[in-house]
């Protein structure tokens, strides 16, 4: 079973909210597993509690990333109630924020570990308004993209953390730096996220987070001075990765290897390709990145 986070047992056999919570937390475990293969490899070089922790968050952020990317639209649900489904979800993890209980297993999950490592409705908040902001079709700014990166992934480092320095206090100093590498490595994570997903953003979403670019014409030079913003968010984040922990170091320099690897990749693919081409780190090459970044927090080399 997995552990039990609502606090010591008196007896040796499971309470009915222990029950309840290993069940919430199994569930957030079996979205990120049909989700995404690579975050899920990187996950598992958490220490067992923290990856309990960033399973819960990854899940919920990805049950509001399916109201507005696709899966409620194919459910027959329209723009208004696509935008009351968000409502409800921010409301519900909000009250069970509160109260530490919901009847939505994931909600219930994130609600767990939110309440144990200090996850405040000030991280929350932005995240759901940058995933309302994705059912306005009104065209983004320089300064809108910003606000929604802000919303839509570095919060979700900083989310991330608070569970990771939950039990390695560092001073205020350090705490900073990090909050900075935190960011940095989530919005890298969003650029090339960005980058590699042009067709279906445009075509499929009608989105573009390149305000200024006409992603049709896109141009090699173009793409690199994209490249360049990311790789330099990558490099904030990576100076940063020895002040982590050693039971999420590991995970974070896998992460941030693997998407270094990917920023090499589409820097080799010729911009035109980016409209009918999703390129990707091929999965024994995401193996033996996993297994490098296992031995510390050098750099892949690519």
């Amino acid at each position: 079973m997995s552990r039990d986070t609502a606090g010591p047992q008196t007896s040796a056999l499971p309470t009915t909210l222990g029950t309840y919570n290993a069940a919430a937390l199994a569930s957030s475990a079996t979205v990120i597993g049909h989700y995404s293969t690579s975050f899920g490899l990187a996950a598992r070089l958490l220490a067992p509690g923290v990856r309990e922790d960033v399973r819960t968050i990854y899940a919920l952020v990805r049950i509001a990333d399916e109201i507005v990317d696709g899966a409620a639209a194919e459910a027959g649900i329209d723009l208004a109630g696509q935008r009351e489904l968000l409502d409800d979800l921010e409301q519900e993890t909000e009250r069970a924020m509160t109260r530490g209980f919901s009847t939505n297993l994931v909600v219930h999950a994130f609600a767990l570990t939110a309440r144990r490592v200090g996850i405040e409705p000030a991280l929350t908040r932005p995240f759901f308004a940058s995933m309302r902001r994705d059912l306005d079709p009104a065209p983004f700014t320089a300064a809108s993209v910003a606000e929604y990166i802000y919303g839509s992934a570095e919060v979700v480092g900083l989310m991330c953390l608070q569970s990771f320095l939950q039990d390695s206090p560092r001073t205020p100093a350090e705490r900073a730096e990090l909050v900075h590498g935190a960011r940095s490595l989530g919005a890298a994570f969003q650029k090339v996220n960005f980058l590699r997903d042009l067709a279906a953003d445009r075509d499929a979403l009608g989105r573009n987070y390149f305000p200024g670019i006409d992603l049709a014409r896109l141009t090699d030079p173009q793409k690199d001075l994209l490249l360049d913003d990311m790789d330099a968010d990558l490099e904030a984040a990576e100076r940063v990765l020895p002040l982590l922990p050693t039971g999420s170091r590991r995970a974070v320099t896998a992460a941030h290897h693997l998407f270094a690897r990917l920023s090499a990749r589409l820097r080799e693919t010729p911009a035109h390709e980016l409209m009918s081409t999703r390129v990707r780190v091929p999965d024994p090459e995401k193996l033996m990145i996993a297994l490098s970044s296992s031995l510390g927090p050098q750099a892949w080399r690519r």
